[in-house]
């Protein structure tokens, strides 16, 4: 074979590979771009969301008891606040600002409320969507910052390896409830069942 001939093989060889290589950038170019579609803006009324809590849980006649804000936020209304107000305090996610236009956006007690709805039930992100007015995006954003602050703010005092003193603590917890030298919940793992022996 001559040098020429070979150069020309070479040649539409580059040609045909610079095409595919194009071709394929296109495709990825025009897939991308239309995926990305536009989101249309809903308008929650994001300040009757927040009256509607306030009223419901933190005023001085609220429309449900204290009793009842312990069953449904998995815990008492003064660490619940006292959450809200670190959270407020020194994660820059929860403080409340202004938008563009000079509304205020979401409140602390919304943006901590939806994390909280989301860890204790376990449910979908837009299950607080019509109840504190924000959208799923938002709700699993203030439940990543949610964490994120939490472990920040409160880790070395309650998410750490517990001391001799907890411990004990621990222990006559257990033995006043019948489970004597007992750290934590049963499992039933190491219980051999009828129905399931593995």
């Amino acid at each position: 074979m001559s040098s020429s001939s070979s150069d020309e093989v070479e040649e539409r060889l580059n040609e045909i590979f610079d095409d595919i290589l194009e071709d394929t950038y296109n495709d990825i170019v025009e897939a991308k771009t239309s995926k990305q579609r536009k989101q249309a803006y809903i308008e929650r009324n994001r300040e009757a969301g927040h009256s509607r809590l306030w009223d419901d849980y933190f005023t001085e006649d609220s429309t449900f008891s204290t009793y009842l804000f312990r069953r449904r936020f998995r815990m008492n209304k003064d660490l619940f606040l006292r959450l809200v107000h670190g959270l407020s305090e020194n994660v820059p996610f929860f403080r409340q600002r202004r938008d563009a236009t000079g509304r205020f956006g979401l409140s602390p007690l919304q943006k901590c409320t939806a994390a909280i709805r989301l860890l204790a039930y376990g449910t979908a992100a837009d299950t607080v969507d019509k109840y504190l007015r924000l959208g799923e995006s938002t709700a699993l954003s203030c439940l990543h910052h949610f964490t994120d602050g939490i472990i920040q703010l409160f880790g070395d005092e309650y998410l750490r390896r517990p001391i001799p003193e907890d411990l004990q603590r621990l222990f006559d917890m257990g033995d006043k409830r019948g489970f004597p030298g007992m750290v934590g919940s049963i499992d039933c793992m190491h219980w051999e069942w009828k129905n399931c022996p593995t």
